[in-house]
């Protein structure tokens, strides 16, 4: 199994008006992020309002990916079931349609105990050859994947990577600190991802670089070859932005965003809606202040 690296946008899945699913417009976002220079993609995942889909809708959102990336970078889903089986069955539907690995969440709506968390990621993870990550997001899940958790699951070899989403950059150095390099650890949180590849995070899992693919990998460029000043200037831009991905509206702010740059439709599914009033208004304001001003990317060649 190949390291995975680099600038992985949380892509959105895209909706009609009347909030059925829009295969050809979701393949058009994952298409168009990739022609603007991400490393891979993610599937299916919060942005992507995979616990909003049906069984059916998932396995077409699998295959369409599939489709369209046609090998160009790696592709990983999000797996957000609601009990151990169904991630399971939905770990290896993905493996027969091709796809990269999982990004995997424990599961839904249960607030499950430590042993009952290691269980799930040893079950889903042995029930597939695919490389499995850890999504650890004790703010929106409320379950921290701990340390010592974690080392229950280094004996599991295709659990190979962390997306780590606790707000605490702290957490990065220890992890390196116990493990070294035994897993590939990702930045899950926008508005701390150049503090975190400043860190030695391997790559950055990304709301707002749907919107702004190509900023996203020119601070993530800059950074690996050591030119933070540079970076720093892209991502002080980019910082007002960044802060919508920390949001309980982080969907609806960045398929926004994505409209308003005409990179994909707003539409969101119940029980998420549409943003109204100031909220909207801040979205709105804050995105085309940023077009004002975007960077001229040039200079950083």
């Amino acid at each position: 199994m190949s390291e995975i690296f680099g600038v992985y946008p949380a892509a959105t899945t895209q909706f009609n008006d009347d909030s059925s699913l829009n295969l050809e417009a979701t393949q058009n976002t994952f298409d168009n992020l990739i022609k603007d220079g991400v490393h891979g993609l993610i599937i299916m995942g919060t942005c992507g309002e995979n616990n909003s889909l049906h069984k059916d809708e998932k396995l077409q959102i699998l295959a369409a990916a599939k489709e369209v990336v046609a090998g160009r970078v790696p592709v990983y889903s999000g797996v957000s079931e609601f009990t151990t089986k169904s991630a399971i069955e939905f770990a290896q539907n993905a493996e027969k349609i091709g796809l990269d690995g999982l990004m995997v969440l424990p599961a839904m709506s249960y607030k499950a105990s430590k042993r009952e968390v290691i269980t799930h990621y040893k079950s889903v993870a042995n029930s597939t050859a695919l490389p499995i990550m850890i999504y650890n997001n004790p703010i929106s899940y409320g379950i921290d994947v701990t340390i010592d958790m974690l080392k229950e699951l280094a004996s599991v070899k295709n659990i190979t990577a962390i997306k780590e989403s606790t707000e605490d950059t702290r957490r990065i150095t220890d992890l390196y600190n116990q493990f070294d390099d035994r897993f590939t650890i990702f930045c899950g949180v926008d508005d701390i991802a150049l503090e975190s590849i400043m860190l030695g995070t391997k790559g950055w899992i990304s709301g707002l670089t749907s919107a702004f693919p190509a900023e996203s990998v020119a601070i993530w460029d800059l950074a690996q070859q050591g030119r933070y000043k540079e970076a720093m200037e892209i991502y002080r831009w980019f910082m007002p932005l960044l802060h919508l991905d920390t949001i309980p509206t982080l969907v609806q702010c960045i398929k926004l965003c994505e409209q308003i740059c005409g990179r994909g439709s707003e539409m969101v599914r119940a029980p998420r809606l549409k943003l109204e009033g100031a909220e909207r208004q801040h979205v709105i304001d804050v995105t085309e202040t940023a077009l004002k001003t975007r960077p001229d990317l040039s200079k950083y060649k």
